[in-house]
Formats: C-alpha cells, structure tokens, sequence
C-alpha cells in the first residue's frame, strides 16, 4: 500500500489517510486518543480524499474505516465551544463542514464499503450511513446520543440514515439515545453483516475483491437508479433551515455541550 503524501500528521487536529492498492483504496480516520472524533480538519480532509478517489478510474472500490480499533466516535465535541458558538457558527459547521463531507462519500462514483470496529457513534454512524456497504465486527457498538447534548440531528446528516433505516427506526435512536451492539445494528438494517471482529478485515477484503471482479459501469448505474428512485422530498428552503438551527441560541443546547465537557450530568429545562 501507498500513504497519501498530503496525509496531515496533527494529532491535535486528526487526519484522513488515503492508501490504494491494486483497485483498492482505503480511507482510515485517524484521531489518536479521541477515538477518531472527527474535527473540523478531518471532515474537510474526508470531502476533499472522497473528490480525489471519485476522479480516479482506475479505482473500483473505496473501504473507510477508523485507525486504532474503532471507527469514529461522532464529531470531536471539544471544538464545539469554538466551532458551534452561535446560530451562524451553527449553521455553518453543519451546512458547510459536515455536509459536503457525507455528500462526497455518497457521490463518489466507486462503492464505498464501511469497515467498522469499535465504536460507531453520532457523526461516525452518519458517515456509515453514506457508504453503500456496512461490515461490522461483533463487539462494534452504535448509536447517537446527541440528545444529552441538547440538540438534535441536522437535516443533511438524517436523510442518510433514513434513507437506510427509515423513519421509525431513526427516531427510535435518536429519541432514546441508546448505544446499542451490532447484533442490534443489524436487526435494525444498519449492518450489511456482522462478522466476529478477528474476521472483519478478511470479510471486507473478500467483499471488496467481489465489487472489484464486477463491471464498474454497471456498479455506477445500480448505484445511480438507486438513488434516483429512492430520492426524498424536496430539499428545506432557508427558512426551514434558519427555524431548525434555531436551537443554537438555546439554553439546553449551550448546557448540554457544556456538561458534556466539564463531566457532569445535564438537566434540561426546554428553553
């Protein structure tokens, strides 16, 4: 395997490293000590490594996976007091930070399958949700507990998950906020398989060898139709957008990032 030479060596900020071999290219989430929380840097590293991949033809699959023995732990909540300060701050991490990050693992144009191990939390199962494929070792645990922190799941980054699991089941895991195994995972169809975790590399090399063996072109048309005939509603106006993000000046919101960070437990209150 080949490291991308512009992989950033930050541990402060994480990274995004890009190998490829053969016609196989892997994505690792790399945060040391923060369980591959994903930050500012390494969101806008993840959009621009996917844009690159998109482009190459010699490519004919894409494996993201964590470093470390985890996946992603969610969004890196200690830059929230800087990143998420007020309404447009807000609005701006989510619209314009997160969102073309997810955008560009749904649009690449090679099926992109998920090696997930460890934790698969908040942000990190919004990005399993954009790939095509989900592997799951045994002891992976999943969820999206943002509900202790005072806020809920912005637009862009639940069309992924109800475009996998449906409605039903996205609130269920967005109301309780549980984390939850992978024997669960899959029940709720947020898995592809589960395999035990001492087999999860050889199951995605094995999945991915098949997707390699297929005729690209007709992968990139099963991958376009299906999205087009599962295409949503229209996307939200400003306005809409505005109202929702409206929750940033909120009170719960602003004590319930800060619980998270000074260790104590929230008591929301509704304003």
């Amino acid at each position: 395997m080949v490291m991308n030479a512009d992989a950033t060596e930050s541990t402060e900020t994480g990274r995004v490293q890009v190998a490829s071999d053969g016609a196989i290219a892997t994505v690792t989430l790399d945060h040391p000590g923060r369980l591959n929380a994903l930050t500012v840097h390494m969101w806008r590293e993840l959009g621009q490594a996917f844009a690159k991949l998109s482009a190459d033809s010699s490519l004919r699959c894409v494996v993201l996976r964590g470093a470390g023995g985890n996946f992603a732990a969610g969004a890196d909540i200690h830059e929230f007091p800087r990143e998420r300060a007020d309404l447009d701050s807000v609005m701006h991490y989510h619209l314009q930070v997160i969102a073309p990050a997810l955008a560009a693992v749904r649009g690449c144009s090679h099926p992109v399958v998920a090696s997930i191990d460890g934790v698969c939390i908040g942000g990190g199962l919004e990005l399993a949700s954009q790939c095509d494929l989900r592997i799951a070792g045994g002891s992976s645990r999943f969820g999206v507990p943002i509900n202790r922190l005072g806020f809920p799941m912005a637009p862009d980054e639940m069309r992924g998950m109800l475009a996998l699991v449906g409605r039903a089941v996205t609130l269920e895991i967005l109301l309780e906020g549980r984390v939850f195994d992978a024997a669960e995972a899959l029940a709720k169809g947020l898995l592809t398989r589960v395999v035990p975790d001492d087999e999860l590399a050889g199951e995605v090399a094995r999945s991915t060898q098949r997707i390699a063996r297929g005729a690209p072109l007709a992968a990139r048309l099963n991958r376009r139709i299906a999205d087009r005939l599962c295409a949503g509603p229209q996307p939200l106006t400003k306005a809409e957008l505005q109202l929702f993000f409206g929750y940033a000046d909120s009170r719960d919101h602003r004590h319930g990032v800060q619980a998270f960070l000074t260790g104590v437990e929230p008591v929301f209150t509704g304003d």
